[in-house]
């Protein structure tokens, strides 16, 4: 049988086992060459970017978070607690580890309530912070609040409840102006801080102390390495760097005699500041109204700072430092002291008050506050009974060049440097001003005005209360402040506080201020605040003033003609011991009969919560016997 097709020739097995070993060799050399270049690739991560490639493992198995510090205290002179740090829980956010933040706001919003404020306030805040920082979201839970966050927690990854230490002022409206508030850090601050040394801080001070010092109030923030699982669950601490708190601050402020000042206004609208003329400290400074400054510390709502705006009394307005009353009369025993130095009138010199004063040539007649005037008066005379006439002719005599001049000499026309921020330079009258402002030369007539302190006069409250304490101390000038001393912990001697540089005196001859002290001294024992110093253990040195708030022409005078307290702005100036003053103070009302009336009582009550503490000081004995004159006042 014959088999038909192809035949296959056989395999040789030599070339076989050529062609094999040629495989072989080809696919160890492509191993070898593989290995090769994985060990140099290991070699390469484990040694070149060995650093690099650590830490990134770290970032992903250890989390650096930022530890707020401390914010330091503030109290006043005596150890009076004004602001406080208080335990709360808030919750936040860490935008990283939220895959959908739209969508967990709305989840979470149907367990813990957010307010429109809230949310506006979070995304404000978020977007000046990185993605692994907590961005608060809802501040001060309340404990029903935890417990039901509590139980849904799983469902709101990178969501926290989280303890922190919020401000709070136990004194409430009282300091409101002075020690000022905290406030959710936004952007405008971030704009200006260092973020590094605000990781972890939410709170900044926004006004007041709480402003001026935050460098020194917020402190230096630490931090902690936590080692954390894939989910970012913390599960220990590996590192932690404590924070440095920041400095205890101890204020010049007396809070018993702002608490007296308080109470004195009844809710009147108006300003008081008490200052030691020995050295500048700041002993009392109330702006009415206030308002509440723990309204602002978590974030105000809408509605409260509606209300605070609508409000008529204008509480937000710091009086103290941006208010703007016309001093009235309170300038005549500055003007008497400008003649005095400038050589133009002596303290025996006179001049017949008649109830009008005419500038030669001028037909126009000024009047006096009394109808038929005062008769002959000298610079004590005029001073206590506050005769318009004689300051007029004074301040004519001076002209409006050397009265600016010496006006500037006590502050006016300038902040006083004190240290808050915001302060107004109030307007002092002069050449300059006039032609900068307006483009119009100065006349004789308003050079008349300003003698008595009305015309353009505008000044702040504590520009006022300055320059009756350079008076108080013989013209030596002090500048205001408000910081006494700062701490550093518990266990620390306190940080001193640098003094203000010395000024010169703004006096040339001394015995000028004595005839000055004398006139004042006659306005409380038988001039226009005539029994203000009853029963009161030392000499007190004062001024009245009274300034129009509407003309006598126009119809609004017209409609308050049967209520007279609305018709001035009404103050008092004061200080004592008057032959070595201790304490100066001034009250400026909005709205009052006279400065006698209205604005003297209410620094007499001020004067009486001060003495205590001046008493103790000086063993229980007035330096010398105080005033007691009897009657009536006027302004």
């Amino acid at each position: 049988m014959v088999m038909r097709g192809t035949l296959k020739p056989l395999k040789e097995g030599r070339h076989e086992a050529a062609l094999f070993r040629r495989r072989a060799v080809v696919g160890m050399l492509a191993i070898v060459a593989f290995l090769v270049a994985l060990g140099l690739r290991f070699a390469y991560l484990q040694v070149d970017r060995h650093h690099e490639l650590s830490l990134r493992s770290d970032a992903n198995r250890v989390v650096t978070r930022p530890l707020a510090p401390t914010r330091g205290l503030i109290y006043d002179r005596n150890g009076v607690l004004l602001a406080e740090n208080v335990a709360a829980f808030r919750l936040e956010v860490t935008p990283e580890q939220v895959k959908d933040i739209d969508a967990m706001l709305d989840a979470l919003a149907r367990v813990v309530p957010l307010s429109e404020d809230d949310l506006t306030r979070f995304h404000a805040t978020r977007k000046g912070k990185r993605s692994y920082e907590g961005v608060p979201l809802r501040l001060k839970l309340s404990e029903e609040e935890i417990a039901r966050f509590s139980v849904s927690r799983w469902a709101f990854p990178g969501v926290d409840v989280v303890p922190y230490l919020t401000r709070s002022y136990p004194l409430g409206a009282e300091f409101a102006h002075t020690v000022g508030y905290v406030g959710r850090i936004d952007e405008d601050d971030l704009a200006r801080l260092d973020r590094g040394d605000y990781a972890g801080t939410s709170h900044v001070g926004k006004t007041g102390i709480e402003r001026r010092y935050e460098d020194r109030l917020h402190g230096e923030p630490g931090y902690e390495q936590v080692e954390v699982n894939a989910d970012h669950r913390p599960l220990r601490v590996l590192e932690r760097v404590p924070p440095k708190p920041g400095q205890n601050l101890y204020l010049t402020i007396d809070a018993r005699i702002q608490e007296a000042a308080e109470v004195a206004f009844a809710g009147r609208a108006g300003a008081a500041v008490a200052i030691d003329p020995r050295n500048g400290e700041v002993l009392a400074m109330v702006s009415v109204p206030s308002f509440d400054p723990n309204l602002f510390v978590n974030g105000i709502s809408r509605a409260d700072y509606a209300a605070l705006l609508a409000d008529p009394g204008k509480p937000l307005l710091n009086r103290l430092l941006r208010g703007n009353y016309v001093p009235g009369s309170t300038m005549k025993p500055f003007v008497g002291l400008a003649g005095l130095e400038y050589g133009i009138r002596k303290p025996s010199d006179t001049i017949l008050s008649t109830g009008e004063f005419h500038i030669p040539g001028q037909s126009r007649g000024y009047r006096d506050d009394k109808r038929g005037g005062h008769g002959r008066v000298d610079l004590v005379q005029a001073i206590a009974q506050s005769a318009n006439t004689y300051f007029y002719s004074v301040a004519l005599d001076l002209g409006i060049d050397r009265f600016s001049e010496f006006m500037r000499r006590f502050g006016f026309g300038q902040p006083t440097g004190i240290d808050l921020d915001g302060e107004g330079s109030g307007v002092l009258p002069s050449r300059e001003w006039k032609r900068g402002r307006m483009n119009q030369p100065w006349y004789p007539g308003e050079t008349v005005i300003a003698g008595i302190g009305q015309g353009y006069w505008v000044v702040t409250p504590l520009q006022l209360a300055h320059a009756v304490a350079i008076l108080a101390a013989r013209g030596e000038p002090h500048v205001p402040h408000l910081l006494s001393a700062a701490q550093q912990g518990f266990d620390v001697a306190p940080v001193p506080v640098p003094p203000s540089p010395p000024r010169p005196n703004v006096m040339r001859n001394q015995a000028d201020w004595e005839a000055i002290e004398l006139g004042m001294i006659e306005v409380l024992r038988s001039g226009t605040a005539r029994g203000i110093d009853r029963d009161f253990p030392y000499v007190i040195a004062g001024k009245t003033g009274t300034a129009e708030r509407f003309s006598r022409t126009d119809e609004t005078w017209t409609s308050i003609s049967t209520s007279p307290i609305e018709r001035h702005q009404v103050l008092f100036e004061a200080f004592t011991p008057a032959e070595d003053a201790r304490i100066a103070v001034i009250v400026a009302l909005e709205a009052g009969r006279s400065g006698a009336h209205d604005a003297a009582p209410i620094v007499r009550k001020i004067l009486d919560a001060w003495l205590p503490g001046d008493l103790a000081r000086n063993g229980g004995t007035p330096a010398i016997g105080g005033g007691t004159a009897s009657g009536g006042s006027r302004g």
